[in-house]
């Protein structure tokens, strides 16, 4: 299986939730179950449908993230080149089009969230973006066309 590279604050965020899911979840959902149990029978009980399923959805999302942590490779930032574009660095570009100047986040795809100004580095511009340094020019094909950026900072 691959690796997923993560940062030690997604690290930290994913196990969280597992411990969360484990614990808090479990005791609420186990009510839940309990409760729709005690109004009689199961058998036509559409509330204990409901929580059951509730219940082993939660079991297998808290599988999955397992899955995912034990596949986890925690980015040691002291690793990667601060003067080029990879996965960790945070940079400002220039749209050479429009002028706006945008900010990201280079993630794994686990992290992304665009809302956030975080992209995965298998996005279209995260990929088009690796291995640019500062004032470089990049152009980057996209389904809509192509985007143009100047590199205006790069850093962690």
């Amino acid at each position: 299986m691959d690796r997923i590279h993560l940062t030690r604050e997604a690290y930290q965020k994913i196990k969280e939730e597992i411990d969360f899911l484990k614990t808090t979840k479990r005791k609420q959902l186990s009510k839940e179950i309990g409760e729709a149990r005690e109004k009689g029978d199961i058998s036509e009980n559409a509330e204990y449908d409901a929580a059951k399923e509730a219940q082993a959805l939660n079991e297998k999302k808290i599988h999955e993230l397992e899955q995912q942590l034990g596949r986890a490779e925690i980015l040691d930032e002291s690793r990667i080149p601060k003067d080029i574009v990879s996965i960790g660095s945070k940079v400002k570009l220039r749209d050479l089009e429009s002028g706006d100047e945008e900010n990201y986040s280079l993630v794994s795809e686990m992290e992304a969230n665009y809302a956030e100004g975080k992209i995965s580095i298998t996005s279209p511009i995260g990929k088009g973006l690796l291995g640019f340094k500062k004032n470089d020019t990049v152009e980057i094909k996209i389904p809509a066309g192509t985007l143009k950026y100047k590199v205006l900072e790069i850093s962690r």
